[in-house]
């Protein structure tokens, strides 16, 4: 069975925090757009515009075949009953056709605010995320029952989570990693586990302006993200690397950036480092635009 076939997703596949930020019409007229591209999925991450499965909910109904995975549904915004429900109302409205990614980063017992809104933490990372996983199973389930049941990933990133990934889901979906990780992350997930590996791309011939919108992608998370640096550092990178700004080391190794064949390289690395699928997140130096030239002109050399 080649993968495509035991995933359902295709090699390639799109990534975007973009759609939070625009108008539900053009997010359908967007989502229809990538299908017919030929892209086997469609991943979203979720901050703080729309909930994750009314997203979910505009993206499957835009579209006919393509997949739609949350990347991540972040459990710090709902309790496990409410993610249950909500998968499964999706699982049954879209057989096959949804993806559950789970996650969120928050470690400590303080509330995180964001624009003076407190969020809640839910303890450390590892624990939290099995406890989460075991409520969802024990929710009640008085509707009927979505089949296939929609498939679960976490995105995991250490070597605990993602042998919690491949012991109760259906893999992992690792964000902000270079191709290092997928060789590390497949070791650790065996064989059959799934493994979708997001990677940010900039489509750009000037290479210097590329490098440019990809240190700042790079520098954002190193700035703001504590377990991103805490896998970074696992991974091997350094002081040198981290401090003061990333490394031009660094930025190379998670973003792809230039010309269609620099973006098809790096994709081809982690499908033979053991990914299953690769979803390109693509970064323009407008983070709020939707980046469908791109879209469209990546489409035919890797799809």
């Amino acid at each position: 069975m080649t993968v495509e076939a035991r995933t359902g997703l295709g090699r390639v596949g799109i990534w975007t925090f973009a759609y939070e930020g625009q108008p539900a019409g053009r997010v359908r007229e967007s989502a229809a757009e990538l299908e017919e591209l030929g892209y086997g999925a469609i991943w979203f991450g979720e901050a703080y515009g729309r909930d994750t499965f009314g997203q979910a909910w505009l993206l499957l109904s835009a579209t006919r075949r393509i997949t739609v995975a949350s990347g991540i549904a972040n459990i710090a915004f709902r309790e496990p009953i409410a993610t249950a429900g909500a998968a499964r109302t999706l699982g049954e409205a879209f057989p096959g056709r949804y993806v559950l990614g789970l996650g969120g980063h928050r470690v400590d017992d303080t509330v995180h605010e964001v624009d003076g809104y407190p969020v809640p933490t839910r303890g450390r990372a590892l624990h939290t995320m099995r406890g989460y996983l075991d409520a969802m199973d024990a929710a009640p389930a008085h509707g009927p029952a979505p089949d296939p049941a929609p498939r679960r990933v976490l995105a995991a990133l250490g070597p605990k989570m993602l042998e919690l990934a491949a012991e109760r889901t259906w893999g992992a979906h690792p964000y902000f990693v270079p191709v290092e990780h997928t060789e590390r992350a497949r070791r650790i997930l065996g064989p059959q586990a799934f493994l979708g590996v997001e990677q940010a791309v900039v489509l750009d011939a000037d290479r210097g302006r590329a490098r440019e919108v990809a240190t700042a992608h790079v520098a954002g998370y190193v700035a703001a993200a504590a377990h991103q640096v805490a896998s970074l550092r696992r991974l091997g990178f350094g002081d040198e690397d981290l401090v003061g700004g990333p490394s031009r080391r660094l930025v190379d190794a998670i973003v792809a950036y230039g010309d269609v064949d620099a973006i098809r390289r790096r994709v081809v690395q982690h499908l033979d480092a053991g990914a299953d699928h690769v979803c390109l997140q693509v970064l323009t130096a407008d983070p709020l635009a939707l980046p469908d030239r791109e879209w469209r002109e990546l489409a035919p050399a890797l799809l």
